[in-house]
C-alpha cells in the first residue's frame, strides 16, 4: 500500500511539473517588449435592420419570369425614419407620379446622421433578402443614387462588384486608387459641371482612372447642372435601356 501511496505521489508531482514547465514556458513568449502572434476567436450574432421601399412591376407575378432588379440610394435630405423623404427624388418618385419600370426596385433608407458607405453591409444583406424572397434574375442586379447616395453607390461597387451588372453614380465619387475595382464593371456616371457641393472633378477622376486600367466607364457632364443633375438623368429612358444591357454573366465571358 505504501508503494502505491509513492507512486501517486509521483505521479501528482509529475504532472504539477509540468503544467507549471507549460504554463511557464506560454508566459516566456509574452515578455514585455516583445511581439509574437496571437489567435482571437468569438461568435458575434448582430441584427440588421433598414426601412426600404418596394416596387414590383406591374405584371409581376403573373408569370414565372424573372425580374431585373434596381437598388436605389438617395441622397442625404433624405436621412431618417421617414420613408415618405426617400419619394423626393429618383425611381421612388417617378413611381409616386405614375411611372412605371422593367424593374424592381428598392429603395433603402439611411439612418439619421449615418452615410451610405458605413451601411455597405446592410445594404447587400437587404438585396441578399430581395433575391430570396423575390423572383429576382440574380443576373441583371443594378445600382444607382444620387449625391451621398452616388457616393454610396460607388462604394459599395468598390467591395461588392461581382453582385452587380451595372452601376449609375450620379454626383458621387470615389478615390482614383479604387479605379482597378471598377475594371469589370460597366458603369455611367451623371455630374452637373457647376456643381458647388461635390465637384465635377469628383467624378471625372474616377472615370478617367477606370479608362486608364481598362475598365468600361463613361461621364456624362450637364454644362448647365449645378448640384441637381440626377431630375433629368433619372427621367432619361435611355438609362433604363443601358441598364438591360448589361449581365454579370457577359462579363464572366471576357
Amino acid at each position: 500500500m505504501r508503494k502505491l501511496y509513492l507512486i501517486l505521489f509521483i505521479f501528482v508531482l509529475f504532472v504539477l511539473l509540468v503544467g507549471g514547465c507549460g504554463e511557464n514556458n506560454i508566459m516566456s513568449k509574452e515578455k514585455a517588449g516583445s511581439q509574437v502572434s496571437k489567435h482571437f476567436e468569438k461568435k458575434k450574432v448582430e441584427t440588421i435592420m433598414m426601412d426600404y421601399l418596394l416596387y414590383l412591376p406591374e405584371d409581376y407575378g403573373k408569370s414565372e419570369q424573372k425580374w431585373p432588379l434596381m437598388i436605389f440610394l438617395h441622397g442625404a435630405g433624405e436621412r431618417g425614419s421617414e420613408l415618405e423623404k426617400v419619394k423626393v427624388h429618383g425611381p421612388p418618385k417617378l413611381i409616386e407620379q405614375g411611372r412605371e419600370f422593367e424593374f424592381v426596385i428598392i429603395s433603402p433608407q439611411c439612418p439619421q446622421d449615418l452615410w451610405w458607405p458605413e451601411k455597405m453591409e446592410e445594404i447587400i444583406a437587404l438585396l441578399d433578402e430581395i433575391e430570396s424572397k423575390y423572383d429576382i434574375d440574380t443576373d441583371r442586379v443594378y445600382m444607382t443614387g444620387l449625391s451621398m447616395g452616388g457616393f454610396g453607390t460607388w462604394a459599395v461597387a468598390s467591395k461588392y462588384s461581382e453582385r452587380f451588372a451595372a452601376i449609375a453614380p450620379i454626383c458621387g465619387g470615389i478615390e482614383p486608387l479604387f479605379a482597378e475595382k471598377f475594371k469589370a464593371l460597366p458603369i455611367w456616371a451623371f455630374h452637373g459641371a457647376k456643381d458647388q457641393v461635390v465637384p465635377l472633378s469628383n467624378s471625372a477622376r474616377i472615370v478617367e482612372e477606370i479608362k486608364k486600367v481598362g475598365g468600361n466607364a463613361k461621364l456624362t457632364v450637364y454644362p448647365e447642372a449645378g448640384h441637381d443633375s440626377w431630375t433629368v438623368t433619372y427621367e432619361n429612358p435611355q438609362l433604363y435601356e443601358w441598364f438591360l444591357e448589361h449581365r454579370i454573366s457577359d462579363r464572366k465571358k471576357n
